[in-house]
């Protein structure tokens, strides 16, 4: 091989091993089969040795496919000197007619097509990121089951025609009034007070969860971000932290609107010759993320106004972030009031505020400052 030549490898990833098919930047080369091997670290680093020890000019190339397995292969290669991408299996060009489906050839695919350059990689976010990430998911899969939790409590009662007459659910008269409540069979009564137990339970859980989201996200190296970005409107910690940890650096977008089609609030096309149709959201990219921004969304439905909860989250905060946060605020109440005299449905008319919403969020982001940080110096770049 030339000085300056390169090699492709595809890895198809899985639990317990990883297969692996390679090919070299030549024309008319062929992508080759090498075989299977452990997903244990020592066996992606024998792997590299022995490319090296290979082809010593050539410069590497990894490329797998992003799945529950995460993203140490990612960092482990990265932390060697190599170049790795992740990309998602859902942008890997596929064929109509391909119907057999098996781990070689989904390495072999990988190669080639990291090759001819048909793969777009996707974000990988550093491991303290992905922490982040961990915890504000947990906090909101705890939320998911205390509302499940209450919803069959609920069910119990409707079935038993048992209804609370008071003002608020789940209020402190209300779980006073639930542990007071006698069923007519004891084994009712027990179901009862497992469910009472099991919302205990879970309240507690969120509760702890919240605080230790707030106590780390205060010394994570994006919180600059988080907080500036609570100055606006419907964007409060856990949303800001929800966004944030689901999207990384927001200032690697050159422009809004590709932060706008990453999240896939974009409407779809389907245009041809002189007709041109233009569809729903195409609900590409992030969910979650995509979730949070429509349920702060919401808030723009009421006249633009400084509370009190906001005026304290601008409290510190540069002129340039508030002046922002106050053009946002004026612009998306405007919108939803004028979208709703024109008649449009509230799901349309949300997801409109949403999309404007992240171009906000962008650009306040680019007015924080962050110190940078050489990943290289970080204890869990270093491979184990």
């Amino acid at each position: 091989m030339s000085q300056h030549s390169i090699l492709f490898i595809g890895l198809d990833t899985h639990k317990e091993f990883v297969e692996v098919a390679y090919i070299e930047d030549q024309y008319g080369a062929n992508a080759v089969h090498y075989g299977r091997i452990s997903s244990a670290k020592a066996a992606i680093k024998k792997l590299t040795k022995q490319f090296q020890s290979k082809y010593p000019n050539a410069t590497i190339h990894f490329v797998y496919e992003a799945g529950p397995c995460g993203y140490w292969i990612y960092r482990l290669l990265t932390s060697l000197g190599h170049y790795c991408y992740v990309i998602a299996p859902s942008l890997v060009p596929k064929k109509p007619g391909e119907k057999v489906k098996t781990d070689k050839r989904d390495a072999l695919k990988l190669a080639k097509l990291l090759k001819s350059e048909d793969l777009t990689p996707i974000y990988a976010p550093e491991p303290e990121d992905e922490a982040i990430r961990d915890l504000s998911r947990a906090r909101e899969t705890a939320m998911k089951d205390l509302k499940d939790a209450k919803y069959q409590l609920k069910a119990l009662l409707l079935r038993n025609d048992i209804n609370y007459h008071g003002n608020a659910n789940w209020s402190l008269q209300h779980l006073r009034w639930l542990t007071e409540l006698i069923l007519p069979y004891p084994s009712q009564q027990i179901v009862l007070q497992e469910y009472l137990q099991t919302i205990n339970e879970r309240i507690a859980r969120l509760k702890r969860l919240d605080n230790e989201l707030e106590h780390h996200v205060k010394n994570w190296r994006y919180y600059p971000v988080v907080k500036a970005i609570q100055a606006l409107r419907g964007v409060r910690l856990l949303v800001a932290t929800g966004v944030v940890a689901e999207l990384g650096d927001l200032t690697r977008f050159e422009h809004p609107r590709k932060l706008m089609s990453y999240l896939g609030l974009v409407p779809s096309e389907h245009s041809s010759g002189g007709k041109r149709h233009i569809g729903a959201i195409t609900k590409c990219g992030n969910t979650r993320a995509r979730r949070l921004l429509v349920e702060g969304a919401h808030t723009y439905r009421y006249p633009a106004n400084i509370s009190t909860d906001l005026q304290l989250r601008q409290e510190g905060l540069p002129k340039q972030i508030v002046d922002i946060a106050w053009q946002a605020q004026l612009r998306l109440c405007r919108r939803y009031q004028r979208l709703m005299y024109k008649g449009k449905h509230y799901n349309v008319i949300v997801t409109a505020i949403a999309r404007e919403m992240i171009a906000y969020i962008w650009a306040i982001a680019r007015e924080v400052v962050l110190v940078p940080i050489d990943p290289k110096l970080r204890l869990s770049r270093v491979p184990a």
